[in-house]
Protein backbone atom coordinates (compact mmCIF):
# COMPACT_ATOMS: atom_id res chain seq x y z
CA UNK A 1 0.00 0.00 0.00
CA UNK A 2 0.84 3.81 -0.19
CA UNK A 3 0.39 6.82 0.97
CA UNK A 4 -2.91 9.06 0.58
CA UNK A 5 -0.24 11.84 -0.43
CA UNK A 6 1.60 9.50 -2.72
CA UNK A 7 -2.03 8.51 -4.06
CA UNK A 8 -2.95 12.28 -4.75
CA UNK A 9 0.46 13.01 -6.41
CA UNK A 10 -0.40 10.14 -9.28
CA UNK A 11 -3.41 11.38 -9.38
CA UNK A 12 -2.15 14.66 -10.14
CA UNK A 13 0.36 13.06 -12.49
CA UNK A 14 -2.13 11.11 -14.80
CA UNK A 15 -4.27 14.24 -15.20
CA UNK A 16 -1.11 16.52 -16.15
CA UNK A 17 0.00 13.82 -18.89
CA UNK A 18 -3.63 14.02 -19.78
CA UNK A 19 -3.71 17.78 -20.81
CA UNK A 20 -0.22 17.67 -21.89
CA UNK A 21 -0.65 14.82 -24.33
CA UNK A 22 2.89 12.80 -22.73
CA UNK A 23 2.85 9.95 -21.12
CA UNK A 24 4.07 9.59 -17.47
CA UNK A 25 6.58 6.72 -15.85
CA UNK A 26 4.02 3.89 -14.74
CA UNK A 27 2.64 4.48 -11.07
CA UNK A 28 3.87 1.42 -10.40
CA UNK A 29 7.44 1.49 -11.15
CA UNK A 30 7.09 5.11 -8.91
CA UNK A 31 5.45 3.60 -6.31
CA UNK A 32 6.53 -0.18 -5.86
CA UNK A 33 3.93 -0.75 -3.31
CA UNK A 34 1.34 0.63 -4.90
CA UNK A 35 -1.82 -2.45 -4.63
CA UNK A 36 -5.01 -2.27 -6.23
CA UNK A 37 -6.78 -0.55 -3.78
CA UNK A 38 -4.58 2.09 -4.30
CA UNK A 39 -5.26 2.29 -8.25
CA UNK A 40 -8.79 2.59 -7.66
CA UNK A 41 -8.55 5.32 -5.10
CA UNK A 42 -5.70 7.52 -7.29
CA UNK A 43 -8.26 6.41 -10.21
CA UNK A 44 -10.82 8.27 -8.02
CA UNK A 45 -8.88 11.17 -6.93
CA UNK A 46 -8.18 11.46 -11.02
CA UNK A 47 -11.92 11.70 -11.12
CA UNK A 48 -12.83 13.70 -8.04
CA UNK A 49 -10.13 16.44 -10.01
CA UNK A 50 -12.02 15.96 -13.62
CA UNK A 51 -14.96 17.03 -11.84
CA UNK A 52 -13.83 19.76 -9.71
CA UNK A 53 -12.81 21.15 -13.05
CA UNK A 54 -16.60 20.73 -15.22
CA UNK A 55 -16.72 17.34 -16.12
CA UNK A 56 -19.30 15.38 -15.37
CA UNK A 57 -19.19 11.25 -14.49
CA UNK A 58 -22.22 10.03 -16.50
CA UNK A 59 -21.53 6.18 -16.18
CA UNK A 60 -18.81 3.69 -15.82
CA UNK A 61 -16.80 1.33 -18.73
CA UNK A 62 -15.67 -2.70 -17.72
CA UNK A 63 -12.34 -3.29 -19.16
CA UNK A 64 -10.83 -6.97 -19.46
CA UNK A 65 -13.59 -8.84 -19.59
CA UNK A 66 -11.77 -11.23 -22.12
CA UNK A 67 -9.99 -14.26 -20.63
CA UNK A 68 -7.59 -13.87 -23.10
CA UNK A 69 -6.55 -10.00 -21.88
CA UNK A 70 -7.15 -11.17 -18.07
CA UNK A 71 -4.46 -13.55 -18.29
CA UNK A 72 -2.20 -11.02 -20.52
CA UNK A 73 -2.64 -8.76 -17.49
CA UNK A 74 -2.73 -11.71 -14.48
CA UNK A 75 -5.46 -11.01 -13.19
CA UNK A 76 -8.60 -12.94 -12.44
CA UNK A 77 -11.37 -10.34 -13.10
CA UNK A 78 -12.57 -7.76 -15.04
CA UNK A 79 -11.15 -3.70 -14.20
CA UNK A 80 -13.64 -0.75 -14.27
CA UNK A 81 -13.57 3.03 -14.78
CA UNK A 82 -15.39 6.06 -15.48
CA UNK A 83 -16.98 7.99 -17.94
CA UNK A 84 -17.45 11.81 -18.02
CA UNK A 85 -19.58 13.45 -20.06
CA UNK A 86 -16.85 15.74 -21.83
CA UNK A 87 -15.49 12.19 -23.80
CA UNK A 88 -19.10 11.58 -25.47
CA UNK A 89 -19.67 11.54 -29.16
CA UNK A 90 -22.54 10.67 -31.42
CA UNK A 91 -22.50 8.71 -34.85
CA UNK A 92 -20.96 10.74 -37.78
CA UNK A 93 -18.38 12.88 -35.06
CA UNK A 94 -15.95 14.42 -36.48
CA UNK A 95 -13.41 13.59 -33.58
CA UNK A 96 -9.58 15.30 -32.79
CA UNK A 97 -6.66 12.94 -32.84
CA UNK A 98 -4.50 15.43 -31.01
CA UNK A 99 -7.39 14.93 -27.93
CA UNK A 100 -5.71 11.66 -27.43
CA UNK A 101 -1.59 10.29 -27.01
CA UNK A 102 -2.19 6.99 -28.79
CA UNK A 103 -5.89 6.28 -29.37
CA UNK A 104 -7.11 2.70 -30.23
CA UNK A 105 -10.84 1.51 -31.14
CA UNK A 106 -13.11 -1.19 -29.39
CA UNK A 107 -16.27 -2.29 -30.50
CA UNK A 108 -19.11 -2.61 -27.70
CA UNK A 109 -22.30 -2.11 -26.25
CA UNK A 110 -23.60 0.64 -23.89
CA UNK A 111 -26.31 -0.11 -21.17
CA UNK A 112 -28.60 2.86 -20.49
CA UNK A 113 -29.53 1.94 -16.62
CA UNK A 114 -33.52 2.21 -16.40
CA UNK A 115 -33.36 1.94 -12.12
CA UNK A 116 -31.21 2.27 -10.07
CA UNK A 117 -28.95 -1.01 -9.39
CA UNK A 118 -27.28 -1.79 -6.34
CA UNK A 119 -25.36 -5.13 -4.96
CA UNK A 120 -24.30 -7.47 -3.41
CA UNK A 121 -25.72 -10.76 -5.37
CA UNK A 122 -26.51 -8.61 -8.65
CA UNK A 123 -27.04 -11.30 -11.50
CA UNK A 124 -27.50 -11.09 -15.21
CA UNK A 125 -30.98 -10.92 -14.91
CA UNK A 126 -31.25 -8.03 -12.26
CA UNK A 127 -28.94 -5.91 -15.05
CA UNK A 128 -31.54 -6.81 -17.54
CA UNK A 129 -34.52 -5.95 -15.48
CA UNK A 130 -32.83 -3.05 -14.79
CA UNK A 131 -31.54 -1.46 -18.17
CA UNK A 132 -33.78 0.92 -20.01
CA UNK A 133 -31.65 0.55 -23.65
CA UNK A 134 -28.96 -1.32 -25.63
CA UNK A 135 -27.07 1.01 -28.10
CA UNK A 136 -23.88 -0.01 -30.07
CA UNK A 137 -21.19 1.78 -29.03
CA UNK A 138 -17.31 2.34 -30.23
CA UNK A 139 -14.62 2.74 -27.01
CA UNK A 140 -11.39 5.06 -27.63
CA UNK A 141 -8.84 3.59 -24.97
CA UNK A 142 -5.93 5.85 -24.88
CA UNK A 143 -2.87 5.23 -22.19
CA UNK A 144 -1.58 7.64 -20.21
CA UNK A 145 1.41 5.34 -18.86
CA UNK A 146 4.87 4.54 -20.31
CA UNK A 147 4.47 0.61 -21.65
CA UNK A 148 5.08 -2.23 -19.96
CA UNK A 149 1.99 -1.40 -17.63
CA UNK A 150 1.05 -3.48 -14.72
CA UNK A 151 -2.80 -4.20 -14.08
CA UNK A 152 -2.30 -1.44 -11.39
CA UNK A 153 -1.42 1.24 -13.71
CA UNK A 154 -4.14 0.47 -16.15
CA UNK A 155 -7.19 0.76 -13.32
CA UNK A 156 -5.45 4.40 -11.97
CA UNK A 157 -5.51 5.41 -15.50
CA UNK A 158 -8.90 4.95 -15.20
CA UNK A 159 -8.64 1.78 -17.19
CA UNK A 160 -7.58 3.20 -19.99
CA UNK A 161 -11.07 4.92 -20.75
CA UNK A 162 -10.43 7.97 -23.40
CA UNK A 163 -14.37 8.36 -25.32
CA UNK A 164 -17.53 7.02 -25.98
CA UNK A 165 -19.19 6.91 -29.00
CA UNK A 166 -22.89 6.18 -29.30
CA UNK A 167 -24.98 5.36 -32.80
CA UNK A 168 -26.71 2.93 -34.22
CA UNK A 169 -30.08 1.57 -33.14
CA UNK A 170 -31.61 2.33 -30.04
CA UNK A 171 -33.18 -1.35 -28.59
CA UNK A 172 -34.53 -2.37 -25.48
CA UNK A 173 -33.16 -4.99 -23.97
CA UNK A 174 -35.25 -7.99 -24.64
CA UNK A 175 -35.91 -7.27 -28.13
CA UNK A 176 -33.05 -9.05 -29.19
CA UNK A 177 -31.00 -11.89 -28.24
CA UNK A 178 -27.92 -9.25 -27.09
CA UNK A 179 -25.36 -12.31 -26.59
CA UNK A 180 -25.17 -12.56 -30.62
CA UNK A 181 -25.11 -9.24 -31.38
CA UNK A 182 -22.23 -9.19 -34.37
CA UNK A 183 -19.99 -6.47 -35.75
CA UNK A 184 -17.34 -5.39 -37.85
CA UNK A 185 -14.81 -2.51 -37.48
CA UNK A 186 -13.77 -1.05 -40.83
CA UNK A 187 -10.72 1.65 -40.80
CA UNK A 188 -10.25 3.28 -44.32
CA UNK A 189 -13.18 0.66 -45.80
CA UNK A 190 -11.09 -2.41 -45.20
CA UNK A 191 -12.77 -4.80 -42.02
CA UNK A 192 -10.19 -5.27 -39.09
CA UNK A 193 -11.96 -6.45 -36.85
CA UNK A 194 -15.09 -8.86 -36.09
CA UNK A 195 -16.38 -10.39 -33.33
CA UNK A 196 -19.64 -11.16 -31.13
CA UNK A 197 -20.93 -10.01 -28.11
CA UNK A 198 -21.24 -13.39 -26.48
CA UNK A 199 -17.46 -12.95 -26.29
CA UNK A 200 -18.17 -10.55 -23.49
CA UNK A 201 -17.72 -12.86 -20.54
CA UNK A 202 -20.83 -15.26 -22.45
CA UNK A 203 -23.40 -11.99 -22.19
CA UNK A 204 -22.88 -8.52 -22.47
CA UNK A 205 -24.62 -8.17 -19.26
CA UNK A 206 -22.49 -10.21 -17.23
CA UNK A 207 -19.76 -7.77 -16.81
CA UNK A 208 -22.29 -5.38 -15.44
CA UNK A 209 -23.58 -7.75 -12.85
CA UNK A 210 -20.16 -7.92 -11.70
CA UNK A 211 -19.56 -3.93 -11.86
CA UNK A 212 -22.40 -3.49 -9.50
CA UNK A 213 -21.33 -6.25 -7.06
CA UNK A 214 -17.80 -4.53 -7.24
CA UNK A 215 -19.29 -0.93 -6.16
CA UNK A 216 -21.17 -2.01 -3.86
CA UNK A 217 -18.32 -3.06 -2.04
CA UNK A 218 -17.12 0.39 -1.69
CA UNK A 219 -20.64 2.01 -0.93
CA UNK A 220 -21.38 2.29 -5.07
CA UNK A 221 -24.12 1.20 -7.58
CA UNK A 222 -25.43 2.15 -10.60
CA UNK A 223 -28.17 5.26 -11.22
CA UNK A 224 -31.04 6.04 -13.19
CA UNK A 225 -29.29 7.38 -16.45
CA UNK A 226 -26.00 6.15 -16.34
CA UNK A 227 -24.33 4.70 -19.00
CA UNK A 228 -21.99 1.38 -18.97
CA UNK A 229 -19.75 0.31 -21.34
CA UNK A 230 -20.17 -3.60 -21.50
CA UNK A 231 -16.54 -4.60 -22.66
CA UNK A 232 -15.15 -5.11 -26.34
CA UNK A 233 -16.12 -7.68 -28.28
CA UNK A 234 -13.11 -6.99 -30.57
CA UNK A 235 -9.52 -6.56 -30.41
CA UNK A 236 -8.63 -2.83 -30.31
CA UNK A 237 -7.22 -0.84 -33.32
CA UNK A 238 -4.88 1.35 -34.07
CA UNK A 239 -6.17 4.71 -34.83
CA UNK A 240 -4.46 8.37 -36.11
CA UNK A 241 -5.76 11.23 -37.84
CA UNK A 242 -7.35 10.88 -41.22
CA UNK A 243 -8.73 7.53 -40.58
CA UNK A 244 -12.61 6.98 -41.00
CA UNK A 245 -14.00 4.70 -38.96
CA UNK A 246 -17.40 2.61 -39.69
CA UNK A 247 -18.60 -0.42 -37.27
CA UNK A 248 -21.39 -2.33 -39.26
CA UNK A 249 -23.82 -3.97 -35.98
CA UNK A 250 -25.86 -5.34 -38.68
CA UNK A 251 -29.82 -5.31 -37.84
CA UNK A 252 -29.27 -3.03 -35.06
CA UNK A 253 -27.16 -0.11 -36.81
CA UNK A 254 -23.79 0.99 -37.44
CA UNK A 255 -21.36 4.05 -36.41
CA UNK A 256 -19.45 6.02 -38.76
CA UNK A 257 -16.43 8.16 -36.89
CA UNK A 258 -13.49 10.27 -38.34
CA UNK A 259 -10.36 11.64 -37.04
CA UNK A 260 -9.59 14.70 -37.90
Amino acid sequence: MITEEERRAAADALLKAEIERKPIIQPSETYPNLELEDAYRIQALWAEARVAKGARIVGHKIGLTSRAMQMASKMTEPDYGCILDDALYNDGAQIKADLFIKPRLEVELAFVMGEDLVGPGTRIYDVMRATEFVVPALEIIDYRTEVPRAITDTIADNAAFGALVVGGRIIRPMDIDIRWVGATLSKNGIIEESGVSAAIMGHPAAGIAWLVNKLHAVGGGLKKGQIVLAGSFTRPVDIAKGDVIQADYGPVGSIGVSFV
